[in-house]
């Protein structure tokens, strides 16, 4: 298998508000880690979309 270097996806800039307690607990869940606020919760929208499509096939 041939590695391939990957591309990193169109994006779109949003402006989401977040609860103040929310971000500090994001940040301190990240603090030393090789993750960035906005890559945490790409991952995390991913998560709850995964669990909605789930729930929708049971």
């Amino acid at each position: 298998m041939a590695f391939k270097i990957p591309k990193i996806p169109s994006s779109t800039n949003k402006s989401v508000r977040f609860p103040n307690d929310m971000i500090e607990e994001v940040e301190t869940a990240i603090r030393g880690q090789d993750c960035t606020f906005s890559a945490f919760v790409v991952a995390a929208v991913r998560a709850a979309l995964d669990d909605l499509k789930e729930q929708e096939q049971q």
